[in-house]
Formats: structure tokens, sequence, C-alpha cells
């Protein structure tokens, strides 16, 4: 398969603009092509060591959840490991593409993968994410009215303005005088621009409406979820759950103030990762995340939420067996996809 037919087709699956806005997604290194891929290789950490395991088993090109290129780089050598990443990849052929909070957001993404570790439930995202957009989308709608007198050089102005798109014009009566009805709508770029013009001129200022379009909300996609189950369970059930989920000896557990191991957990607020800025504010029995800061788990325990932590990639690791069954027929089982051995969490108990 061509690369960039490849890289295409993760962009359907998973499109880099549900991406939050500080990451880093899509295709971060390339080859130089024409440049056919094979053999896809899945991990969620790309490491020196997963590098050398890609190399070996001929990857073509590396679907890394978390993006390994994230600050920029300003040279490439062979002194930090993240810039000898970017050497071996090239050296050897291998793209990199990294989808990270693309796929948090997805329907058939980490999160959901995630949440059928508490058993049969329901669940929402906390954050829903809007349509996707080009910037030079239109984001606001103003109308205004003009004179006869005006209106010409108004229009003429108005169309000299870039991002400017669904211009219409209807006769109005304003206190009893004739006028011109102009609507129209506009990039917030273009919407200064707009406004700079029209109060120019106080009689059309004053009669100004602007009008913030709102994109509609994707069905099932966003950040986070919020997790109803069908029939409470005690908090020990559902750490017994998850850490079978999970395949994890261990999680980290605190009860919140009120609560014990056999209080039942009726709502779950989970977010694969680092969940703090994601869940906090929620209202539910029990928060379920990789990592926390200390601060946030005191907050959540003192309103009587408890805290699951799992450690952040553990969270996260286990979606890539799911990934490679899904990808495979979204791709028409076209390429060999492999998931990492190597690929591990960083912690473990001692």
């Amino acid at each position: 398969m061509n690369s960039r037919e490849l890289v295409s087709a993760l962009n359907d699956f998973a499109s880099p603009s549900l991406a939050e806005s500080w990451d880093n997604v899509g295709l971060l290194v390339e080859p130089s092509p024409p440049h056919t891929v094979n053999t896809l290789f899945l991990t969620n950490d790309l490491t020196e060591e997963v590098m050398e395991e890609a190399v070996q088993k001929k990857a073509d090109l590396v679907l890394s959840y978390h993006p390994p290129i994230f600050t920029p780089l300003k040279r490439v050598t062979w002194k930090t490991w993240k810039e000898r990443l970017v050497v071996r990849a090239l050296e050897n052929r291998i793209g990199i593409y990294s989808p990270h909070t693309a796929y948090d957001a997805i329907p058939h993404g980490v999160n959901n993968w995630l949440a059928k570790g508490l058993g049969t439930c329901t669940s929402v995202p906390l954050h829903p994410s809007a349509a996707p957009s080009s910037p030079a989308e239109c984001t606001h709608r103003v109308e205004f009215c003009a004179d006869a007198e005006h209106l010409d050089a108004v229009l003429s102005k108005i169309k000299d303005i870039p991002e400017i798109s669904h211009l219409t014009t209807l006769p109005a009566r304003v206190e009893g005088e004739e006028q011109t009805r102009i609507s129209l709508s506009c990039s917030q770029k273009a919407l200064l621009e707009v406004v700079a013009l029209l109060s120019q001129n106080s009689l059309l200022y004053h009669k100004t409406e602007i009008l913030l379009l709102q994109k509609p909300l994707l069905p099932h996609t966003g950040m986070g979820r919020l997790c109803t189950l069908n029939e409470p369970v005690s908090l020990s059930d559902i750490m017994n759950r998850i850490k079978g989920h999970l395949k994890l000896p261990h999680v980290r557990v605190a009860v919140g103030a009120g609560r014990t191991l056999e209080s039942p957990v009726k709502k779950v607020a989970l977010c694969a990762g680092s969940g703090s800025s994601v869940l906090k504010g929620t209202e539910a029995d029990l928060y379920l995340t990789g990592e926390m800061s200390h601060h946030d788990v005191l907050d959540a325990v003192a309103n009587g939420i408890s805290v699951i932590l799992c450690e952040h990639s553990n969270t996260e690791r286990g979606f890539l067996s799911e990934l490679r069954d899904t990808l495979a027929i979204h791709l028409q089982n076209k390429i060999n996809i492999i998931v990492s051995e190597k690929d591990r969490d960083p912690l473990q108990v001692a």
C-alpha cells in the first residue's frame, strides 16, 4: 500500500482535527516517496528498544499512539534519544504516524475500550467534540442595515475582505425609512475587519447584530467518558474488573470521604492517560485514569469521589490489540499489522 494512501486511510479512521489543539498528531516522519508500506507496526510509546524491534520486523510505518516528536527539534543528531529515533527511522525508511488524542475522542477509540473494563454500562463523552472545521470556516454571522447612500461603498469594501461568504441583501424598513439589510458569514479574523469597517459609521454600527455560529456536536465523540453502570457494584469489585481488563496485578486507589471499598459505584468518569484536566469537576462515584496530580486526588476524595490510578500507559496499551483488528478491516487486509512486544509502561512495582 502506498504510504500516502495509507496515511489518508488512517486520517479517515480518526480525523486529526479531533485531536486537542496542543497535540502533535498525524504523519511525523516521512521517508522520501515513493514509499510502499507492507507492514504497519503498532506501539503505545516509541522508545529506542521499540524502534529496534520495528527495524528487526521490517516495519515500513510505525503507528505510535504517543507522538515521539512533541516539542520542536532544533537539530537531528545522535545526541538525544528522540533525535536518534528520527535518524533510525529515516535510515531504515520507516515512517512515523501518531494519532494520540484523536484516538481518545473517536467512538471506537481508547476511552471506549477502557470503559469495557467496567462491565455493562452506557457512556457519553465528558467533553463532546464539535464537527471538524478548516481554519477559514465561518464562525460568525453579521447582519446590519445600510441606506442607499452608503450601500455600494460598504458592499465594495466588504467584498475585499477575505474569509467572507454567504453575502446577501434584502429590502428592509428601519424607523420608517427604506434601507437594505446586509447579511454575511465570516471567520473570526474577518469579523474584526468587518466591525472595524462598520464602526467608522455610527449609524451602521448601532444597527449591527453579531451571532456566534455554533458547530454541531459529533455523536459519541469527545474527551473522557461518563459511564453509568447498568447495576451498581462495590468499589472493590470495580477494582478487580479493571485489573482483569488491563491485566494488572495492582492498581492504586484513593477511597472517597465517607466511602469504603464496599460502597456502591454507579457512575464512573474515566480518561485514559493523564486525566486530571478532563475529569475535574465531574460528579461521579469514581474517577478512573492512569495518573492524576496529588492535589487533584485530594480534591476528588474530599468531594466523596474515589480514584483508581493504573499508571499512564497501562490505561492505553491494551487498546492496541483491538486497534489491530479494527484497522485490518478498515484497510481491507491490504497490509500486515503487528503489535509491539517490547512496548511497556516504564514504571513497575518493585
